[in-house]
């Protein structure tokens, strides 16, 4: 495991990123075709090094294939090769990939943009270990280790006709799902710090540092381009704020004003979206707000028993929050979420400020793209 994450320089130590690794140098020995889910720019194409240099054919052929890349009239030729004449411009006979790749590992990136005429042709290649060059009528052979990956969910690209339902159970032999960054905790730290020592290294620049505060900010936000995005957001500030503290509010400015937006969709169980720490912010604001409403609850009784016939008011000077916004909030009611306290707590904070989004922000402890994300995932508008 350490000799994987050293020799393909892959940092982190979250649970997912592990097994995920494991996952890879376990299959690595074992000559099967391994199918890699992961959302762009999550680090799909470390996975398919770490199994050919653990495996068998590690002295053979790595090629590396972006399928998205080719365009559609030639990949047949760039896989498969072609004989001379065989379409204009052909004006000798070429190899392909997975004749020059011949007993080693071949890895398929974006392999859900593959043409459907060429998934057929992948198909006879993984069942038989047959192909075709372009042109040619002669079967040759070819003895090769596939590992595809994908951002797309092939089952709904299987659905939808676009992608053949054969070549993707025969692909996903093996899967090995990388984690998303948001989901990766602590790991955002230890990359951005990496990212910060490489640019100052490369370009002999002083380096930033990221305040504790600015590292909470970084960790609640969604990555949507996930390690790819954060090198570049890290840089950015390392080019243009060269030996400055990096504060909460500078990466706030920074970010996206859409914080909960996401890239190509992966499966709904892979794509679950973690705010325990804002959900846990705003539980912990809810209770201060209820152990103040209780002791005033105490103190108007208290009030209202020392006169006699007197009519019951609160002494609304000495209140913060109204009651009636948490009355229907019970302290433990096992049928509630915490989801459903924490639109309570916002809703009521948007009414005691007549909508003002800024108070509600501030009044709540939370930035304002926070407020806007929560105003639309609970349907407040």
């Amino acid at each position: 495991m350490t000799a994987a994450k050293q020799r393909f320089s892959i940092i982190g130590n979250s649970p997912t990123l592990i097994r995920a690794i494991a996952r890879a140098i376990r299959v690595a020995p074992i000559d099967l075709s391994v199918l890699v889910i992961g959302e762009s720019g999550s680090g799909k194409e470390f996975f398919p090094k770490i199994i050919h240099q653990f495996g068998a054919r590690k002295h053979k052929k790595y090629i590396a294939v972006n399928c998205g890349a080719i365009p559609e009239g030639t990949i047949d030729s760039e896989l498969f090769g072609h004989e001379k004449g065989s379409f204009t411009g052909a004006i000798s006979a070429r190899k392909g990939y997975f004749e020059e790749a011949d007993g080693g590992t071949i890895f398929l990136d974006e392999v859900a943009e593959l043409p459907l005429t060429t998934q057929a042709r992948l198909l006879r290649v993984l069942e038989t270990g047959e192909f075709l060059k372009v042109g040619s009528s002669t079967v040759q052979k070819t003895n090769i280790r596939v590992v595809a990956a994908t951002n797309v969910d092939l089952l709904k690209a299987v659905e939808n006709g676009k992608f053949r339902e054969d070549l993707y159970y025969r692909l996903s032999t093996i899967r090995i799902d990388v984690p998303n960054l948001h989901d990766r905790g602590d790991d955002i730290k230890l990359l951005a710090r990496k990212f910060t020592a490489d640019f100052a290294e490369k370009y002999m620049t002083k380096p930033i540092a990221f305040t504790d505060d600015a590292f909470r900010a970084m960790m609640l936000y969604r990555w949507p381009g996930n390690v790819r995005q954060l090198k570049n957001f890290v840089e950015q500030f390392a080019l243009f704020e060269a030996g400055e503290e990096i504060s909460r509010q500078m990466v706030l400015e920074a970010l996206p004003l859409d914080r909960s937006a996401t890239s190509t969709p992966v499966p709904a169980s892979e794509s679950r979206i973690s705010y325990e720490a804002e959900r846990e912010m705003l539980w912990q604001l809810m209770l201060g707000m209820k152990s103040e409403i209780a002791q005033l609850k105490k103190e108007i009784e208290d009030l209202s028993g020392n006169v006699p016939g007197a009519e019951r008011k609160r002494p609304t000077s000495l209140i913060k929050y109204p009651v009636e916004d948490f009355l229907s909030v019970p302290s433990s009611e096992p049928s509630r979420t915490l989801e459903d306290s924490e639109k309570e707590a916002v809703a009521a904070a948007l009414a005691r400020n007549d909508g003002n989004k800024k108070k509600t922000a501030e009044e709540l402890n939370i930035s304002l793209r926070t407020l806007y994300r929560k105003i639309q995932e609970f349907g407040l508008e």
